[in-house]
């Protein structure tokens, strides 16, 4: 099919018309996209040399730390770089490889969240067992089923896509490669793997947020019973937060991408995308690692 394809390439109208609001979103995404880098490389780094953060906690917080840096840099450099040069169209292979990279990376991240409300589930709900349940050995299962699991997933209708022929038009308002907004575009039949790539996020989103959902569930439970008023505060003020980033990525993400196709393209979708691409991943290093006393100590004695 791709023999028929004649696009050689995709425009994508991105998030501004003026060059006044691109401006704008160029100074406001480059501190978003800088405290992305430098939030998680601390991570990283800190959790990599103290070895008081050798646990599985952060093991999690580590790997979570470097799938955030490898998401966000498939689609922003190229944003940014398309709002400050006002070139806005891209090769028919790099749309193909933004959007597998995009959906398998957002697709591990949203694992990744629910392995890592297990391990607090785990280490606040049964603390006696923590050590021997989240063994070095069982954490790096996790990380690998998450992997595993994604491209099983993934993969067969990222390549049903990449095969389907494109003869015009080749507009997308986005500002990155939109699976649906792909199909759209294509110049046959696409019904089949829109049902597919639905069926999929239907298990993807929906199970991740219940496995995230009842883990902290429990995990309030718990705090409940911690006789220290001080104590429960602590644990609801970092169990609270938790929850805002992940009610956040989780709400936008099913809006986003769990209803018809034909409703795709529109403005609002390039802002919700914002939501769970940008902004959550702006929080995330903060909220889940910077945050913690530990973290913040190790930190002060690096510095």
């Amino acid at each position: 099919s791709m023999n028929h394809t004649t696009v050689v390439e995709f425009v994508l109208l991105g998030l501004a018309n003026s060059r006044h609001w691109e401006i704008t979103l160029f100074v406001f995404l480059g501190i978003a996209y800088l405290l992305i880098l430098l939030g998680n490389i601390s991570v990283i780094s800190i959790t990599l040399t103290n070895h008081f953060l050798q646990t599985p906690m952060y093991y999690f917080l580590r790997n979570f730390a470097l799938l955030e840096i490898t998401f966000t840099s498939t689609f922003l450099p190229s944003t940014l770089y398309s709002l400050l040069t006002e070139r806005r169209t891209i090769s028919l292979p790099g749309c193909f490889l933004q959007m597998l990279l995009f959906y398998c990376l957002g697709t591990c991240t949203l694992f990744y969240m629910a392995v890592m409300s297990l391990d607090r589930y785990v280490a606040i709900c049964h603390p006696l067992h923590y050590p021997a349940t989240m063994n070095s050995r069982f954490c790096l299962q996790l990380i690998l089923g998450c992997w595993a699991l994604t491209f099983l997933l993934m993969l067969p209708p990222t390549i049903m896509t990449v095969q389907l022929p494109f003869c015009g038009p080749n507009v997308m308002n986005h500002f990155y490669c939109d699976a649906s907004l792909l199909l759209q575009l294509s110049c046959t039949d696409t019904g089949f793997i829109e049902e597919l790539m639905f069926i999929i996020l239907i298990l993807i989103l929906p199970g991740t947020l219940i496995v995230t959902a009842v883990s902290y569930g429990c995990i309030i439970v718990t705090i409940l019973h911690i006789p220290s008023s001080a104590g429960r505060r602590k644990a609801f003020s970092t169990c609270s937060a938790h929850l805002m980033v992940v009610m956040v990525f989780y709400s936008t993400c099913i809006y986003r991408y769990i209803r018809p196709a034909q409703r795709g393209g529109q403005d609002s979708d390039k802002v919700l995308s914002l939501f769970f691409s940008v902004l959550t991943q702006t929080l995330n290093p903060y909220i889940y690692s910077l945050r913690n006393r530990q973290v913040k100590q190790a930190l002060k004695e690096r510095i």
